[in-house]
């Protein structure tokens, strides 16, 4: 049995992404530069290994170039989202072909962004105070969404320590020719998130705010500020 499906308008949803990844910022990779060569050769590198230049190039198994988008504001960003999968996957996507993730709401965005940060600093015990920036990229969705919202058999999507069966989902409504998912936050109550399986009906992508998070150690909440909110 699939999920309802629901006619979604909704305009402002929020991703957050790193400021290191942020196409004004600077390369990640020139501090471990000393000449303009090495910094050459690390860019080669890169886009040897890079999973978005691959599957912009058709090389990767699990999505098509046929599908990423191209030629618009922040299409790299996009194409991002669905080429560099996590290893593990993640809720609604596999390792193989990744999704975009947003909410609708920027409290919902910075709860989820703050959740997954802390476990990243928890698994190293990191005990020092760490500040990390995001920029909040703002999407606008227009298509039929599969909705599990409220639905109770589908509750075992949204665990908060597997992605077994939400993944398994995934992989169903992607053969179905799913747009993604709509559902509730795991990490704030009552917000609302949306997993996108494609590229193209991620519209008017652009930039919002700075997001930064402080954290004092791995265990305690961080301090979230937002500059440049409107």
């Amino acid at each position: 049995m699939l999920p309802r499906v629901a006619t979604l308008r909704q305009d402002d949803t929020h991703r957050l992404i790193s400021c290191k990844h942020s196409e004004a910022g600077a390369s990640v990779l020139v501090p471990l530069a000393d000449t303009d060569d090495d910094l050459a050769n690390l860019f080669e590198l890169d886009g040897a290994t890079n999973d978005r230049l691959a599957g912009e190039s058709g090389l990767l198994p699990g999505i098509s170039s046929y599908e990423l988008v191209f030629g618009i504001s922040y299409f790299h960003i996009v194409n991002a989202a669905f080429t560099h999968a996590h290893p593990l996957g993640s809720r609604f996507n596999s390792s193989e072909r990744g999704a975009w993730y947003a909410a609708f709401e920027l409290e919902t965005a910075e709860a989820e962004v703050a959740f997954h940060k802390a476990q990243e600093f928890q698994e190293i015990n990191w005990q020092e105070e760490e500040t990390v920036s995001y920029v909040d990229y703002r999407a606008d969705f227009r298509a039929e969404f599969h909705d599990i919202r409220g639905q109770s058999e589908f509750a075992n999507c949204l665990a908060l320590d597997s992605y077994v069966a939400s993944q398994q989902l995934a992989a169903e409504l992607l053969q179905h020719g799913s747009a993604g998912v709509i559902y509730p936050s795991v990490r704030k109550l009552g917000g609302t998130c949306i997993a996108c399986f494609r590229p193209g009906l991620v519209v008017n992508v652009r930039k919002g705010a700075t997001v930064n998070f402080t954290f004092l150690n791995a265990h305690e909440p961080p301090t979230v500020t937002v500059e440049g909110a409107e």
